[in-house]
Order: structure tokens, then sequence, then C-alpha cells
């Protein structure tokens, strides 16, 4: 009898280019594939039910989730093996002939992969309705993937609670760690928006407040930080008054369009654009500009990607960040001019997310335990599977981030910019 790894390769021969790139471990034991690469492990044949129910990049994951499919080994090193064979292979030029088609009917059968859709794994799917970008669908798209719980991303992140790509100046210094790259991250972004005491600050989608809060204490800055996620407006609430920031930070649970006021001295958006939409983004760079005084300076970090998967994937639009959007870094940029701003700067942090997202990785393996407990088995291979994929698209170049600094210039085209980066700091650090 053909063993069962035997015939799982036959029929996945002609998706790769060459041989497997990945070892597979089938439920009767059988192996097949390279020695020396990561096993993939199917426990049962549902695995297979799986991609019959959900073809793609989306059953794979499922299979995943709900531990019908494992890997032994490096995820990211096994996901960058399929990756790259896939794409040498190039995409099925034409649909299988009666033959192939009936064969591999008869050999799911055999296998026992025909049968009813397997239960969803035990995690949610993101089922947002209403309007895209609609004040409370936003909400419900935020809501998905940033009150998962503040515990959580305590466990996950530095203790500055940045979610968003690290600044590593040092990053072959092993003493130099996540908590480093954050902290140099922010003090970049406060010196490009040449904060100095008493200068109004707007912090368009805050997060848990590292940016707010670090450029109120370091900075003197006054902030006016804004976000849609119940937990986040809590968790900040508290650290402001735990760290006596009053008088400098206020936090609002608001959408950016129901915003009030204007004048600003610098705005930013850390990270934020990527959840406005496609369709939205003009009205949203010329937002930027009217909420800034005249030569006012506006920094945004954000993730661009080519227009194959603007959203990510469909792994990523269900279990992670809903209605999301990126696009090309020049795309982002064109934007941003016709919305009135003069781009000044833009500086690429590629590399810098890979190096971040592989600290998030190795706190996610090294307290596993502890992942499970809070939230379940489930949601920590959605993570473990997030984080391995992700920083594998920044590390070959599938996805990018960068910091636009630009400025609000007059009608009569001054931007009062210092000639110069090292003059963007006007005020310096507060001690």
């Amino acid at each position: 009898m053909t063993r069962v790894a035997d015939r799982l390769a036959a029929l996945l021969a002609d998706r790769f280019a060459g041989s497997l790139p990945v070892r597979l471990r089938a439920w009767d034991g059988s192996e097949t594939g390279p020695p020396d690469a990561p096993v993939v492990i199917l426990r049962s044949s549902r695995a297979l039910r799986r991609l019959l129910w959900q073809p793609g990049e989306l059953g794979l994951a499922q299979a995943y989730i709900a531990g019908d499919l494992d890997v032994d080994g490096d995820l990211a090193d096994g996901l960058s093996r399929a990756w790259r064979s896939l794409r040498a292979a190039g995409p099925a030029t034409t649909p299988p002939g009666p033959l192939r088609l009936t064969g591999m009917a008869l050999t799911a059968l055999r296998l026992g992969a025909v049968g009813p859709r397997p239960p969803a794994p035990g995690v949610p799917r993101a089922r947002l309705r209403g309007t895209p970008h609609s004040s409370a669908r936003d909400r419900a798209a935020i809501s998905h993937h940033y009150d998962l719980s503040n515990a959580w991303y305590a466990l996950l992140l530095d203790e500055s609670m940045a979610y968003s790509c690290g600044y590593w100046t040092r990053p072959d210094d092993p003493s130099y760690g996540l908590a480093d790259a954050q902290r140099d991250k922010l003090a970049l972004i406060c010196r490009k928006l040449g904060l100095r005491p008493g200068a109004r600050l707007l912090d368009i989608g805050c997060g848990w407040g590292s940016l707010s809060l670090y450029a109120a204490h370091e900075f003197g800055a006054r902030v006016t930080a804004v976000t849609l996620s119940s937990e986040q407006h809590a968790f900040v609430t508290d650290r402001i008054g735990e760290q006596g920031l009053g008088d400098l930070v206020e936090v609002e649970l608001r959408h950016y369009r129901q915003i009030r006021g204007g004048g600003y001295d610098a705005v930013c958006a850390i990270e934020m654009g990527e959840h406005v939409g496609d369709a939205q983004y003009p009205a949203f760079a010329a937002r930027l500009h009217a909420l800034l005084r005249p030569q006012g300076r506006a920094l945004i970090q954000q993730m661009s990607r080519g227009t194959a998967a603007p959203g990510g994937g469909a792994f990523i639009e269900s279990y992670i960040a809903p209605d999301m959007h990126m696009r090309p870094l020049g795309e982002t940029v064109g934007l941003l001019e016709t919305g009135g701003l003069e781009v000044r700067s833009v500086e690429a942090l590629r590399e810098h997310y890979a190096w971040t997202i592989a600290a998030w990785y190795r706190t996610l393996e090294a307290r596993w335990a502890e992942f499970v407990a809070l939230a379940g088995e489930p949601t920590a291979r959605v993570w473990r599977l997030y984080l391995a994929g992700s920083g594998l698209a920044f590390t070959e170049r599938r996805m990018g981030v960068d910091q636009i600094l630009a400025v609000r210039p007059t009608p009569a085209g001054e931007a009062a910019m210092p000639p110069t980066p090292e003059g963007w700091s006007v005020g310096g650090v507060r001690r």
C-alpha cells in the first residue's frame, strides 16, 4: 500500500519548483522530502479536508490554528522555503486535465479528505458589518485586533507598550534590545517633529500611549492622544495618572474624523494610516493638513505593500487586521502631497521591522505557556503564524515600512524647516 506522505507529495508535485521544499510527515507515520528541512506534520486527514473546503492560504492557516497541521522546526524557515519554491514555480498556466482531476479526486477520497466541513478553529474570524470605513465599522475593526486584552500586549511588547516598528541603532550589540529600539524610535519621531516644551502634538491612533507619554515626559509637549480602542483608552488614562502627566496629556476615544480644533504644531500617525482605507486616504491626508498650523509638521510611519495583496492576504484580513489597506510608498507620498503637505524626508525602516518582529516572536516562544493561558492555544497559534509570516514579508521585501516627514507650508511656500536633518530638533530633550 502506498504511504500517505508519498501520495501527498505526488499531489503537490506540480505546485513547487523542483522537489518538496519541506519534509512531510503524515498521520500514518510516513515521511518524505528533504531530511534537513522543517517538518510539516499532518495529524489527520482533516487537514486535507480543510483545504478542500477552503483552498489556498486561508485553508492552510485554519488547519494550523486548529492543530490539524503543525511544523516541527523553524516555522519561519518552513514558510520561507515554501514561498520561494511557489514563486519559482510560478502560477499554474493551465488547469489540470480530466485524467489529472480524476486522479486527484480518487487520492483525496482514499485519504479520507472527502467529507463534511470541519468545525471552525477556536478563534473568531473578523465579521464586520456596515459601510467599509464608516466610524462604527472602523471601531469594530480596531477592536478586533487591539482589544484582544491589555494583558496580552503587555506580555508581548516592551515596557513602553510600543506596538510598531522600532529603530535599531545598535542591532549587533547584544546588550541592546527591543526596549532600547523602541525608545530610540520615539526619540527619533520627536526630533523629526521638532518638539519642544509647550508644543502641541496630536497623536492619531495613539495605541497604548508610548509616543504621547514620551513626548510629554521627555520633550515637555502638550499632547492630545486619540484612539478608537476602548482597551487602549483605559490603559493610557491609567498611565497618565501613574506618571503624573495629567497637565500635559489628554486621551480621547474618538474617530480621527471627529477630532475637534486644529492649529497643532505637530501631528503624527504611527502605523495608523493602514487602517484608513484606500478610498478614504485623500480625505485623511487633507485632514492632516487642516489640523496643522502653517509650518507645522506631520510624521507618518506607515507600512507599504504591492498591489497584489494590499490588505495583507486572506489570513491577515480574516484573523488579525480586517479592512487594512497598504499601497506602494510612492503612492502614499503622492496622496500626502495632493492633500497639501510637502514631504521633506522619507526614511525606510524595513530591516528594522524584521528585527522588531523577531524580538516579539522570541517573546511569544519563550513565554508560550503564559500566552496560551491568557487566550487559549488557537489564539496563540494565530499569533505565531502572524509574527512568523510578517517577519518574513519584511525580510524578503514583500512589505516595507517608512517614516514620512511632511510640513504644511504657508500660502507663500514657507516651510520653516531647518536646512539639514541635524537641525530638526528645535528645543531638545527636557530634563
